[in-house]
């Protein structure tokens, strides 16, 4: 739900404070809409008389879904309106009050860095501090971001969510203490080529070897059988830069794993290993006949997708997700459905792919204006645009976490500061 995406708290934890946070966002809608007019949506309406269950309910899933809404406006989640509602929000809701502590960030090579910092710290500001720490330019920071994580006793990584640059890192991890989850720092883009932007800098440098390392040992890439010859020639001379010059040809590097799921395709009850990079959303399908089956959904044959929360399991431990999207098969279009915990990361890695494609383009075509000439320079411009606003989009169904404002439905207005 809206509250676990946000922020990873357990669902009771929203369910708790529904009533603080129905009147608290209430006034702060009045702030928000002061300073960001109509993007700003409407707060859900009052119910006046006593509420039955199903009105409760209901009000419950307009406030999630007006939550989501407002999210999606980076200038609307950077304001000091916003980040200091939810700053109080979450800090109430586990009774954290502001003070000194100490907080570990893990990187990739198992070795952690610990900060002193204030448990009221967004995201933003300790990804600065430990940035500033590791030497890391300012302008580098942008393809670097927190998460959570778990490592697994068989040697599995898991990653959790990345976290959100509003959210409180310290109150997070209290909230999730039960899943022994740990803060780290990863890069976050989905293209490998933007490896080569960080070469010259040391400290980039060495995130990227760290993880690279990490993601072969944890059997994240594929290398054949030279290639790892190479690999652990390069690594024992410790020739860094040669390394992740040689990893960028590997099978899978640079695209984020996700734990194993339930999938519907080709038939129900399928179980998946999920990579998402490389412009795919790779699937190893196993079929209810044993079977294995890799299938590749190209992100360009991808219309739209949608996170929904199903609810509690039957054991009332665990909450569902689902990531749906529309994808076109042969000229036919069809949700496929894939059932993770995982759904908001696989969501967040589709949006950076869409990002990064746009830029790309973007980046290419400003080259081409240079050299076009001018009088076939608005035929181009609208043949992009209708190719864009094929590929965009997320659509809304009930109970479905992700909706965007109309204007976000045309691809060319999602920028990289809102994902």
């Amino acid at each position: 739900m809206a509250w676990k995406y946000l922020s990873g708290q357990v669902k009771e934890c929203f369910q708790a404070n529904l009533l603080y946070f129905a009147v608290f966002s209430n006034v702060h809608t009045g702030k928000l809409r002061q300073l960001f007019g109509s993007a700003v949506p409407a707060f859900p309406p009052k119910f006046y008389l006593t509420m039955t269950k199903s009105m409760a309910d209901e009000r419950q899933s307009q406030l999630e879904q007006y939550l989501q809404n407002v999210t999606l406006d980076s200038n609307i989640t950077n304001s000091d309106v916003f980040t200091g509602f939810f700053r109080k929000l979450q800090q109430d809701t586990f009774k954290i009050q502001t003070q000194r502590a100490f907080l570990d960030v893990y990187l990739a090579d198992g070795s952690n860095i610990r900060l002193d910092i204030q448990t009221s710290d967004t995201a933003e500001r300790i990804l600065e501090v430990i940035s500033c720490k590791m030497g890391l330019p300012r302008e580098l920071i942008k393809y670097f971001s927190l998460f959570f994580f778990q490592d697994h006793d068989d040697g599995a990584l898991s990653v959790v969510k990345k976290v959100a640059d509003f959210e409180l890192p310290f109150v997070s991890l209290q909230s999730m203490r039960e899943l022994h989850c740990k803060l780290g720092i990863r890069k976050w883009y989905m293209d490998p080529s933007l490896d080569t932007l960080l070469m010259d800098c040391r400290a980039s440098l060495d995130l990227l070897y760290m993880q690279a390392i990490q993601e072969v040992e944890r059997n994240w890439v594929k290398p054949t059988e030279g290639q790892m010859q190479e690999f652990k020639f390069l690594q024992k001379n410790a020739n860094k830069a040669k390394f992740l010059e040689l990893i960028r040809e590997m099978r899978f590097y640079g695209y984020v794993r996700l734990d194993p799921c339930i999938c519907d395709y080709p038939e129900e009850g399928c179980s998946a290993d999920i990579y998402v990079g490389n412009n795919e959303i790779n699937c190893c399908i196993k079929l209810p006949t044993n079977q294995t089956k890799e299938v590749s959904f190209k992100i360009n044959r991808l219309r739209s997708w949608q996170v929904t929360f199903l609810g509690a399991t039957k054991d009332g431990e665990d909450d569902t997700l689902e990531l749906r999207f529309e994808y076109n098969d042969s000229g036919t279009w069809q949700w496929i459905i894939l059932y993770t915990k995982q759904a908001f990361l696989l969501s967040s890695c589709l949006k950076k792919i869409i990002s990064e494609q746009m830029m790309k383009a973007a980046k290419e075509g400003q080259e081409m204006e240079i050299k076009t000439p001018e009088s076939t320079k608005n035929s181009k411009k609208s043949s992009v645009q209708q190719k864009q606003v094929v590929h965009s989009g997320f659509i809304s169904r009930k109970r479905f976490l992700v909706r965007p404002n109309e204007d976000d439905r045309v691809f060319e207005k999602i920028r990289e500061e809102d994902l």
